[in-house]
């Protein structure tokens, strides 16, 4: 995943943002590094887009449509989760390139228009999964391509992150925001990317897990969240190997993976530097080249000095480095619409499978074109604001509804952000 050394002189490539929070967060912080320019944001949030739009200096849009039409090259979705689709879609009919934050798709008909639209338009689109490229997970792929741990058996990915009742509603304002109502499988890319990554396998059947959420834990009587805490999702990957990823609201906040090969095995520690890499190799019946255990802190294998400034470990500016390299290149990035569906169809397939009592769902293979078919109507969706008959709640439980005591606990956090109902 080298790429060329980015040339400072080469043409700006003009960009637009979706999202005022976490997308001109990390857009505008790492678009002058890699040569492109933040020129335009769009967020139906008026008044945090107007100062935005006045702190970087940049023209203001609440109209998606009218966005589209500015003088640009490339469009960054970073907006609510269960609608990147849609505006990608849009996005790359328009004639821009599209980097995506995860997920790719909320339902499998989705994926399959999104993957048609890209192969039809022919433009550039990123799949915009920052972990697999922190330090860490870079070594662990340098070190899997070339052959030093044998071919890949299991894995396991970890993405666990806890939060106070304060900081889940302040990034969640409103009962309807999709944070509170999202099914404990579909946040699922940041643990299984990595893996995929690294071993450059693919998911082919999932059995999912959902934990409910606890009714004693002090978060629950103090948000509006109606789905669940969090899951484990079992995959089998196309070479055979079996992977399993644990991810979401659970204590014990970490990001955690573990690769083993036939002739090895390595992770991130657990404690201490979780930066640094554990790679063990017993050299049964070879020829000992190798310590048997290595710990050591690996740096990034190019602009290190760039990365280290970026947000996620170094994944945002990586993110920006790749899409700006594809576009320059013509060339699709390794993290293109093919694996950005597939990973976002895990979620997905693994919600189908925890409420049919965990059993085996297909992950079906859309680079196939004649497996795209039976998919296309797919719209199966948890969105409590979009409900069709046949569509699932976003909990393993039924139909949940947030306490009084939580709703006005959330809307006390609400206000202080400049949020009311």
């Amino acid at each position: 995943m080298a790429g060329k050394k980015t040339n400072r002189n080469e043409k700006l490539i003009r960009v637009g943002v979706i999202g005022v929070g976490r997308g001109g967060g990390f857009a505008h912080g790492a678009c002058k590094a890699v040569g492109m320019e933040l020129v335009a944001i769009c967020d139906s949030w008026r008044e945090r887009l107007e100062q935005v739009g006045k702190d970087l200096d940049v023209a203001t849009y609440t109209d998606y449509d009218k966005f589209l039409e500015h003088d640009m090259d490339a469009v960054i979705l970073a907006n609510y989760f269960h609608q990147h689709a849609p505006f990608a879609v849009k996005a790359l009919k328009a004639g821009k390139h599209v980097m995506s934050e995860t997920s790719a798709c909320f339902t499998l008909g989705q994926g399959v228009e999104l993957i048609e639209t890209v192969e039809k338009t022919g433009k550039i689109y990123m799949f915009a999964e920052n972990y697999p490229y922190t330090a860490y997970n870079q070594e662990m792929r340098r070190v899997y391509q070339s052959g030093k741990i044998g071919d890949f058996v299991y894995g396991e990915g970890e993405y666990v992150h806890p939060m106070d009742a304060d900081d889940i509603n302040r990034l969640s304002c409103g009962q309807d925001h999709w944070r509170n109502w999202i099914p404990a499988t579909y946040y699922s890319t940041h643990s299984l990317a990595p893996l995929m990554f690294i071993t450059d396998t693919w998911p082919v059947k999932v059995n999912g897990f959902v934990m409910p959420l606890a009714t004693d834990d002090p978060t629950f009587t103090r948000s509006v969240k109606i789905s669940d805490a969090a899951s484990m999702i079992a995959l089998r990957m196309d070479n055979g190997a079996v992977v399993k990823l644990l991810q979401v609201h659970l204590r014990g906040h970490g990001s955690w993976v573990r690769v083993h090969g036939c002739r090895g095995q390595m992770e991130n520690l657990r404690e201490g530097n979780k930066g640094m890499v554990r790679l063990t190799r017993e050299q049964y019946h070879e020829k000992r080249v190798d310590p048997e255990v290595q710990i050591y802190l690996p740096d990034f294998p190019q602009h290190h000095d760039e990365a280290v400034k970026a947000g996620h470990g170094g994944g945002d500016f990586f993110m920006n480095y790749h899409f700006a390299h594809a576009i320059r290149t013509g060339k699709q990035p390794f993290l293109d619409v093919y694996r950005g569906v597939a990973m976002s169809m895990v979620g997905i397939q693994a919600y189908r499978s925890a409420l049919d009592d965990s059993n085996t769902v297909e992950i079906p293979d859309f680079r196939k074109k004649s497996v795209r078919k039976k998919y296309r109507n797919d719209h199966w969706s948890p969105d409590p604001t979009q409900r069709k008959k046949g569509d699932p709640q976003p909990s393993i439980l039924g139909k949940i509804k947030p306490t009084q005591q939580g709703i006005k606990y959330a809307r006390k956090i609400w206000k202080k952000h400049g949020f009311t109902e």
